[in-house]
């Protein structure tokens, strides 16, 4: 099922490729089909894990050797927290490829081709489990998601694609040789393999375990991205297609995240002693992400910052070690590409109705687009936090995991909320209710009213009843770290009440 799942959307990226020599329309509906397939297949593990355990931690695994180079194998596996972001590879798949409808006119066999590839190299990385296979997977969702930017980007779209290349091409160069290092190290214990179960097991020098930590922590950072390493992220998701706006912060950059939880914390030795200033980058993240969001004209680009600041909870969820703030990180990245991805469909829309992204050309538009006035409202209450949506229960588990490692991030953190409010409603104020003349421009249609609804149901599910994703992630292969500092008493097995009682 596995490997289903990977090649269904390969597939049907090529069967889309062809299919344009027949009708331009046709490609939209093979690569939906594709995705739909995919999504089933991931709905079906969900089955699978509420079976009773047949040994072994995985949910679901696959092996099969190479025989050119013993030591690859294509080597896939999904635990709880792998088998969530497949659910969201594939259910934002679908959602990106309604979204690119109509706004696609040329080329439509080649576009729809680089979004599933694009889609496939990200389920590639959430369910590889040989590290040249991630390494692959990795640097195989580059390529198509260049083109995507490059060819039917907005008016400097090909800047933004060299950009996003070079950036996470030469980060990936890094994590290249933090895998050489691990299989070398290996090879000198008499285990010269890339499987991932074995590398956590090898013993490291501490100059290779310097190296390993260094490298992927590079290429992590960058794709996640951290501040300073973002630059690349606001130029991309101004100038990608809609399409590509979804793809890209809905799930290009949760493999940043995935790669710390899954690769870095248990292979990097080291990782307690980059903790204290993972956790400064990230609340740096999500205050200077918020405040460059409230300051721009650009509703793509205020989007895309606003990602800066989201992803800033994620890595400090990540790096405190404490239980709570993993859950909320793991929340956050759900709740995140759902809302976000949701907010560039709508930009998306505008742009296409009204010509323009910047802020200043529009306003009242919620008496002439009331069904957009009111998903753009949602979304954007979803982005500040409002309790009930998915995103202030990952949030708010973030900041209080960070509370009992360290009250005073925790307030910097929280301080996000209060500028999160400011920059939503400005967003919302300035499009809709805005002074001036609203321009003609029809609301949505019954096809984006669908797309809206769709990606508002699992949000308001994951605020109202968020257990099922916990458990699902607490039942995880997740290796057990600690890498922030601990209340004494925590440290000593008496963690605080409230972490203990935590969902």
């Amino acid at each position: 099922m596995l490997v289903a799942i990977l090649f269904v959307p390969v597939l049907g990226g090529l069967a889309a490729w062809v299919s344009e020599r027949i009708s331009s329309r046709l490609p939209r509906y093979i690569c939906l089909g594709g995705f739909v397939v995919a999504f089933l297949l991931v709905a079906g593990l969900w089955l699978e894990a509420g079976r009773p355990p047949r040994g072994g931690p995985w949910i679901a695994s696959f092996r099969a050797a190479w025989q050119v180079m013993p030591a690859v194998s294509f080597r896939l596996a999904v635990d709880g927290m792998g088998l969530v972001l497949l659910s969201l590879a594939a259910f934002l798949g679908c959602m990106a490829a309604l979204a690119s409808w109509d706004e696609i006119k040329e080329r439509t066999g080649f576009f729809y081709l680089c979004l599933s590839w694009t889609v496939a190299g990200v389920l590639g990385v959430f369910s590889a489990l040989d590290l040249f296979l991630f390494y692959f997977a990795w640097e195989f969702m580059l390529v198509p998601m260049y083109f995507l930017i490059a060819l039917w980007g907005h008016e400097d779209r090909f800047r933004a694609a060299v950009k996003f290349f070079i950036f996470t091409q030469i980060s990936g160069l890094f994590l290249l040789v933090s895998i050489l290092g691990l299989y070398f190290a290996g090879s000198k214990a008499g285990a010269a393999t890339f499987d991932y179960e074995v590398l956590l097991s090898t013993h490291l020098s501490p100059s290779t375990a310097l190296l390993v930590q260094a490298g992927m922590l590079a290429a992590f950072l960058v794709k996640l991205p951290a501040v300073p390493f973002h630059t690349w992220l606001p130029d991309a998701h101004t100038q990608a297609p809609t399409g590509g706006s979804v793809i890209l912060a809905g799930l290009l950059l949760k493999t940043g995240a995935y790669g710390l939880i899954r690769f870095w914390l248990p292979l990097a030795r080291q990782a307690g002693e980059a903790a204290p200033i993972l956790a400064i980058l990230g609340v740096a993240g999500i205050l200077y992400g918020a405040l460059l969001a409230f300051g721009q004209e650009d509703v793509k680009r205020l989007v895309a910052y606003t990602s800066v600041s989201h992803m800033g909870f994620v890595l400090l969820g990540i790096v405190l070690g404490s239980d709570i703030a993993f859950l909320g990180a793991m929340v956050q990245i759900v709740a995140h590409g759902l809302s976000t991805g949701a907010l560039f469909i709508v930009a998306g829309a505008l742009q296409e109705r009204l010509g323009t992204r910047d802020l200043g050309r529009m306003g009242g538009l919620w008496a002439r687009m009331p069904r957009m006035g009111g998903a753009s409202m949602f979304f954007a209450l979803a982005s500040l936090g409002l309790p009930g949506i998915g995103n202030f229960v990952g949030e708010f588990l973030v900041v209080l995991g960070a509370f009992y490692v360290s009250p005073a991030l925790a307030a910097f953190a929280s301080a996000g909320f209060v500028l999160s409010t400011a920059y939503s409603l400005r967003l919302v104020h300035r499009v809709f209710f805005g002074g001036g003349e609203a321009p003609a421009a029809r609301d949505l249609t019954g096809r984006e009213t669908a797309v809206m609804v769709l990606m508002i149901v699992p949000l308001m599910w994951l605020g109202l009843a968020p257990q099922p994703l916990l458990d699902m992630v607490k039942g995880g292969n997740r290796p057990v770290h600690s890498v922030g500092q601990r209340p004494a008493a925590q440290a000593q097995g008496a963690a605080p009440e409230a972490e203990r009682q935590a969902p």
